[in-house]
């Protein structure tokens, strides 16, 4: 089943934080000098078109159509160079600063695709650039042992949206309703890694690896969030 084809157009509605927005752009100019960046998997573009605002040069990308038309339709999109491509498969281009966020990552499965993304933002990068990522943190297991369920009304059409853990994986269902009551599925399953092996392959790979708490606290601690700050060493 794919994803973010019947999410696409609810996603904003559903989840969009403007306040979250601005703490993720202020992150990345906390934490790297750049002037152009490389974004994998950047959905809707919040941040994308955040970055864009604030001047710098922007190139974006994302496994869905669906999202790239959503952020294709915002503010500052113009100045943005977006293409749809899956984060796995490297393409040559360079940039001071690559990103992928909003748990984006936890979307690969299995090692080797999670380090295959690692080495390609050390590709992508210039001497001296930084990776930085997140991912959801290990409490997000526990949070999520019991079933969260909401259900609602979005943009005039109701939805139901589920989130269970299951071993070291997240799973997420989605049912869209439309005018006739008909409904849409989608499921989203996302794999809660490690923060230390992370680091290791992160090292492995030649970055220099700061991890930070949601947002502000350094180091691995009680939270949502792990955010990794990944500098490429000059050679």
């Amino acid at each position: 089943m794919a994803m973010y084809q019947k999410l696409a157009q609810f996603y904003d509605s559903l989840v969009k934080d403007d306040e979250a927005t601005k703490d993720w752009a202020d992150f990345i100019e906390r934490h790297a000098r750049f002037q152009k960046v490389i974004e994998y998997a950047c959905g809707s573009g919040e941040i994308t078109c955040e970055l864009a605002k604030r001047g710098y040069e922007v190139e974006a990308s994302d496994l869905s159509s669906e999202m790239i038309q959503q952020a294709k339709e915002k503010p500052f999109a113009d100045q943005i160079r977006f293409s749809v491509r899956d984060m796995r498969t490297f393409v040559p281009s360079q940039a001071d600063c690559v990103i992928c966020l909003c748990d984006s990552m936890n979307y690969l499965l299995e090692d080797e695709d999670f380090q295959g993304v690692l080495q390609n933002a050390y590709n992508n990068l210039t001497s001296s650039g930084t990776f930085i990522f997140d991912v959801h943190s290990l409490d997000r297991i526990e949070e999520f042992q019991e079933e969260f369920y909401e259900e609602g009304l979005i943009d005039g059409k109701g939805y139901e949206w589920s989130i269970l853990a299951q071993d070291d994986y997240l799973v997420q269902n989605f049912v869209f309703f439309n005018e006739n009551g008909r409904p849409d599925y989608e499921q989203h399953i996302q794999r809660v890694y490690d923060p230390l092996k992370i680091k290791e392959w992160c090292e492995q790979i030649g970055f220099q690896v700061e991890i930070y708490t949601d947002f502000i606290h350094e180091g691995i601690q009680e939270g949502e969030k792990y955010f990794y700050v990944a500098r490429k060493e000059s050679v």
